[in-house]
């Protein structure tokens, strides 16, 4: 979205903590061309990702097919012990198996608008690739939207955030794989998030404990958006949280977002855990599906949770190491393109 401006002064407001809150009601390779090859046809490139994401599968029920091949049958008694375990009543995979997840800037899915700032059509404002697997923590790679990215065919770079605008979840899946050295045919499934999507999660949860690092005040009438959080730890709704996630540094640096993300990721699983909520995720993720846009079936879906829920598992977070911006970024404008610093090649991200 923008840098943060100005906003009414929020002085005398008591902020809402944990203790002030009654209980929540239930709840490798860079992706660029190679020298000397000729540019690919847009058609073509379109093609080969589509292929490589398996888009004719796309829909919630789409690859229960492929159930058999991920998720094959196990011993029952193992997957009885399993589903109480976990409070979900779902078989974990049987291999580790990677989603790429894609925070649109749109409301809602299929809008033609982004409603934000520059308008115009959806663009990816988070990405994260996830690895998940039976008796495994979590890995969560929090890709940099602002990471330099040149595609066969074009002669200037562009950010690996414009990427879902171009091309939809297929291109910036196969720019994902490219850029981490994946082996072919993942990432395993997609999931886009829409703005609209994350809040009915947060808000079916019934909040989450967030602690703010500072104060973040913003106010933006051509949006419809208005930041008003204050530090400490306290209990976030949907919209509120949506709030931590969508405020950039006045500078337009990334590196804060990325942050707050990560912040949110092991909330959001703690809260799911709550043994309420574990009896009503079924009937919450039926409730979003129509909301978000993915090739993961429902049973999917409930499989990569069992795993990511886990007891005794902290999330391992990765990164991907920038080399500083080379101009500064204007108040207002996009974030400058920074380049990746180094061999992808030498990230910790686990081979799959």
């Amino acid at each position: 979205m923008v840098p943060p401006g100005e906003s009414p002064n929020r002085a005398g407001r008591p902020r809402r903590t944990r203790s002030e809150t009654a209980p929540a009601p239930g709840r490798g390779k860079r992706a660029q061309g190679r020298a000397g090859s000729p540019p690919a046809q847009p058609w073509r490139l379109r093609l080969r990702a589509a292929r490589r994401l398996g888009l004719v599968a796309v829909g919630m029920g789409a690859s229960l097919s492929l159930l058999g091949l991920v998720w094959p049958p196990g011993d029952p008694a193992d997957q009885a012990q399993e589903g109480s375990s976990q409070g979900l009543k779902a078989e974990l995979p049987s291999r580790p198996i990677s989603v790429l997840v894609i925070g649109s800037d749109a409301d809602r899915r299929g809008a033609e608008s982004n409603g934000a700032a520059p308008a115009g059509a959806a663009n990816s404002d988070a990405l994260m690739l996830v690895r998940l697997a039976a008796k495994q923590p979590l890995d969560v790679l929090v890709l940099p939207i602002e990471a330099a990215i040149k595609l066969p065919g074009t002669t200037q770079p562009v950010a690996l955030g414009s990427l879902y605008r171009r091309g939809g979840a297929a291109l910036v899946a196969s720019v994902t794989a490219e850029l981490m050295g994946l082996p072919k045919g993942q990432p395993d499934r997609y999931l886009v998030v829409p703005r609209l999507a994350l809040r009915q999660l947060v808000d079916g949860l019934g909040q989450v404990d967030i602690a703010p690092e500072r104060a973040m005040l913003y106010r933006d009438k051509s949006q419809k958006l208005q930041i008003d959080l204050q530090p400490g730890l306290q209990q976030l709704d949907g919209a509120e949280l949506e709030q931590l996630l969508r405020f950039r540094e006045a500078d337009g640096s990334e590196e804060g977002r990325r942050q707050r993300l990560k912040a949110s990721v092991p909330a959001l699983l703690q809260q799911m855990g709550q043994p309420r909520q574990l009896q009503q995720l079924p009937d919450l993720l039926r409730s979003l599906q129509d909301k978000v846009e993915t090739n993961l079936s429902p049973n999917e879906a409930l499989s990569l949770l069992a795993a990511a829920l886990q007891p005794g598992t902290t999330p391992r977070f990765h990164s991907l190491p920038l080399l500083p911006p080379l101009t500064a970024a204007k108040a207002g404008a996009k974030p400058a393109l920074r380049q990746l610093a180094g061999p992808v090649g030498q990230s910790d991200w686990p081979q799959i």
